[in-house]
C-alpha cells in the first residue's frame, strides 16, 4: 500500500458531503489533516481513488490526488500526529 493526499474544493455552498467524508474514510487508513485534505493509505492508484470520489462530488468542485514519495513535513493538523506517523 502507498499514502495518498487528497485535496479539494467544494464549491457548492450548502451541500452535504457526508457522502465524500464516508468514501474517503472506506480506506484502510486515512487521516483528516486539514479542512480539504485528507491522506489516505491504499493499493488504488490516484486515478481509480479520483474516480470513486468525484462520484460523490459535483461537478464543478476541485480535486487533487497524488502518492507521497515519504518526505513529508506538518504543523497543526487536525489529525492526531502520532497515528498519521504510525500509519502514513
Amino acid at each position: 500500500m502507498t499514502s495518498k493526499i487528497i485535496t479539494y474544493d467544494l464549491r457548492k455552498p450548502g451541500r452535504n458531503y457526508n457522502s465524500l467524508y464516508e468514501a474517503i474514510k472506506s480506506y484502510p487508513y486515512w487521516a483528516h489533516i486539514t479542512e480539504s485534505t485528507w491522506l489516505i493509505k491504499t493499493n488504488d492508484t490516484c486515478s481509480q481513488i479520483k474516480d470513486a470520489l468525484l462520484r460523490k462530488m459535483d461537478y464543478n468542485d476541485r480535486l487533487f490526488v497524488a502518492e507521497l514519495t515519504g518526505a513529508v513535513a506538518w504543523h497543526n493538523t487536525i489529525y492526531d500526529d502520532e497515528y498519521v506517523k504510525k500509519n502514513l
